[in-house]
């Protein structure tokens, strides 16, 4: 199947490029790490909401606009090619996911809106161990309470409200609620998480165990179209590099084994594109087999994406291993999301499963 982005989709995907360009270049991330923010960046945050980001999932009903997955997927993708630090994933992805998939009207009245306006943040609290593991979760819920622990809950540090995976399903728990704990991670990425511990805090139930999996699978396609931006703004680094860089009297470009590697660069990054752009296309078609498609565009994302930071920082020689150059900071990030809901081992095995292998 061949997708192509309609009008609305480019001129949103050409707007966010620009944006991001000129108001949260990678200088940005950097400028925040030398400070030690830690992934805080309110105003950038102000700015996208502004822009009607925050909004792009949530139905015009709820003062959002309704534009669909494909549409906030390639913002995300923009995101990614500056490494911008903020909760678009966590809140306008998998925060209006949550409530559109199992919130009753109440909820849906009381926090969409807030998502749409930027007023408000979200953030998945999954993982119990050092490995992606949702199935194996011993988080209880009872009685509109819930009792456990978190590890690494991306953005959880300065979350508003949590969407926490249990064994019978997905909660629904305010950061401030009584019994809810965190302890603020300073990452390699310098974007922020934290660990999170609920001792019987007050919980609201937003769906069964096929609510939390149809969530993921929201959040990992998501992380996909973002990392797909990564991936492809460390190959154009790259290739600019290539065709600039003189050694032995010519560019390197020139070398044989060197355009070998920018091919296999090259037609991986197609492969995921097409993966990451079909997966989101399927979200707003409501595909049955979804979970097919989310675990490829995961799988395939994190692989490019290790190959091509991997190659950013070696094509670029010296310089690559320091931290003047932003290659370092790529392939920091680069590491961070290929674990994030799931690496590309967790996928492949994710998806032979689900075709019967």
């Amino acid at each position: 199947m061949t997708f192509t982005l309609n009008d609305e989709q480019r001129l949103l995907k050409d707007s966010a490029r620009d944006f991001i360009r000129e108001q949260a270049p990678v200088s940005r991330l950097r400028k925040a790490r030398d400070a030690k923010a830690n992934g805080r960046d309110p105003d950038l945050w102000r700015e996208m909401a502004a822009m009607g980001w925050a909004g792009i999932l949530v139905p015009e009903e709820f003062g959002g606009a309704g534009l669909g997955y494909v549409g906030l997927g390639v913002v995300l993708e923009e995101t990614g090619r500056t490494l911008a630090a903020s909760p678009l994933l966590s809140t306008a992805m998998i925060g209006a996911s949550a409530l559109m998939l199992g919130g009753s009207d109440a909820q849906k009245q009381e926090w969409l809106p807030k998502i749409a306006a930027g007023e408000v943040t979200f953030a998945l609290a999954i993982d119990e161990g050092a490995h992606h593991a949702p199935q194996a979760s011993k988080l209880k819920g009872s009685g509109g309470k819930i009792s456990g622990a978190k590890k690494y809950v991306a953005d959880g540090h300065i979350a508003d409200v949590f969407l926490v995976g249990a064994a019978d399903g997905l909660y629904l728990v305010r950061a401030d609620a009584k019994g809810v704990a965190r302890k603020e991670l300073i990452t390699v990425d310098s974007r922020g998480a934290a660990d999170v511990t609920f001792d019987g805090a007050e919980a609201q139930k937003l769906g069964d165990a096929k609510v939390l999996e149809q969530l993921l699978d929201r959040a990992r396609i998501g992380l996909a179209a973002e990392m797909l931006g990564q991936a492809q703004q460390a190959f154009e680094i790259t290739g600019d590099y290539l065709k600039t860089r003189k050694q032995f009297g010519q560019v390197i470009g020139g070398f044989q084994a060197l355009q070998h590697r920018a091919a296999k660069m090259f037609t991986d990054m197609e492969l995921t594109r097409s993966c990451v752009y079909a997966a989101l296309d399927a979200l707003d078609r409501d595909a049955k087999n979804l979970a097919e498609y989310a675990s490829l565009a995961k799988a395939r994302a994190g692989e490019t994406l290790h190959l091509v930071s991997n190659e950013l920082v070696q094509m670029h020689g010296g310089i690559g291993m320091t931290d003047e150059h932003d290659a370092g900071l790529y392939l920091k990030r680069a590491r961070v999301a290929e674990a994030l809901y799931g690496g590309a081992s967790y996928h492949r095995d994710r998806y032979a499963t689900l075709l019967g292998f």
